[in-house]
């Protein structure tokens, strides 16, 4: 199959997902993240603002992946303890809750774009790149962690 048929398919696939009010087709590995667009985008508006003044707690032992085509973000958490009741914010304006993040190395956690909502019910789109990812951090304990940041390599 050549990339453009592919291509092509996964955006009526990823159209298809958004009719059924579900951020992904696929379910999510995570059962705590196995939720509608509008459940996502109603907790996130809890959330807002961005605590911009929260302490810093430099950089995460951890580790996020992009990838454009799929829409989706890959966390990492390859700390000794598990991150629990944290935010994953993107470019300081969209956020997805996540009750766990395990550690190890062993396991990532899969975040579609359309997990990540900023205060007017609006989900992260790169517009054809140009919104792009340029940060993610983490807010867990009352601090807001940096995230080293990568695109995914094919």
């Amino acid at each position: 199959m050549n990339r453009s048929l592919t291509i092509a398919l996964l955006g009526g696939l990823g159209l298809a997902a958004g009719c059924a009010g579900r951020p992904s087709l696929v379910p999510n590995s995570d059962p705590n993240l196995r939720r509608t667009s509008a459940q996502f985008a109603a907790d996130a508006a809890r959330r807002h603002p961005y605590t911009a003044d929260a302490p810093r707690g430099g950089a995460a032992m951890g580790r996020a992946e992009y990838n454009l085509l799929m829409g989706t973000l890959q966390v990492l958490n390859y700390s000794d303890e598990d991150w629990d009741n944290v935010e994953i914010w993107v470019n300081r304006k969209y956020v997805c809750w996540l009750p766990k993040i395990e550690k190890g190395k062993q396991r990532v956690k899969t975040i579609n774009f359309q997990m990540l909502y900023d205060d007017a019910g609006n989900y992260f789109w790169t517009n054809g790149g140009k919104t792009p990812v340029e940060q993610v951090e983490l807010y867990k304990n009352g601090k807001m962690y940096s995230i080293d940041t990568y695109l995914q390599d094919w």
